[in-house]
């Protein structure tokens, strides 16, 4: 079984996009195995402590390396990744013969209750993904709109052609990192 780190960008605790994915591991149950990268635990990104990186950027790397694949769950904040979801990428491209990202294959995706879903943030998040040499799955491509009840308390996806679409999109998730 393949195994996708997994970088849910938000620090809140009672995230929408945190529940997103581990609905999203659900429906990826047998097929691929998440590992969850705490990305609120990594300090924010400070060129000054490359040399002496704090621990969870250096933990995060390490689950980068080892993984399969990647999977980016954003909220989008101001049209825009949030400022935790960047400085994690930024910490996982240095020191910069240390690239933890070149040649990864990811998916990007992200969870909001607005009607364009993380359209704009995953615009945003493509172009900082593609520049740091992540292998980006084109489609396809979920913009997802989390009504209320969508997900239930077990995060499973209660409408069924929403699973039957989320499954398309693990499913072509799982053949890009085969």
């Amino acid at each position: 079984m393949k195994t996708i780190a997994v970088l849910v960008g938000s620090n809140r605790k009672d995230s929408l996009n945190l529940k997103f994915a581990r609905a999203l591991e659900k429906i990826a149950s047998g097929r691929l195995a998440f590992d969850f990268i705490d990305v609120a635990a990594i300090p924010m990104f400070n060129d000054d402590h490359v040399a002496d990186m704090p621990a969870p950027a250096r933990e995060m790397k390490a689950k980068i390396k080892a993984a399969d694949g990647l999977l980016f769950v954003t909220p989008e904040y101001n049209r825009s990744i949030p400022a935790v979801l960047k400085s994690a990428i930024d910490w996982g491209t240095r020191p910069p013969k240390e690239n933890v990202f070149v040649g990864k294959r990811g998916a990007i995706t992200g969870a909001t209750g607005g009607m364009i879903g993380t359209a704009a943030a995953q615009m945003h998040l493509r172009t900082i993904l593609v520049t740091v040499g992540v292998l980006v799955q084109g489609r396809p491509e979920v913009f997802f709109r989390a009504l209320p009840g969508l997900i239930d308390e077990d995060f499973n996806i209660t409408e069924e052609g929403t699973r039957e679409f989320l499954t398309t999109f693990i499913d072509a998730l799982a053949d890009w990192v085969a």
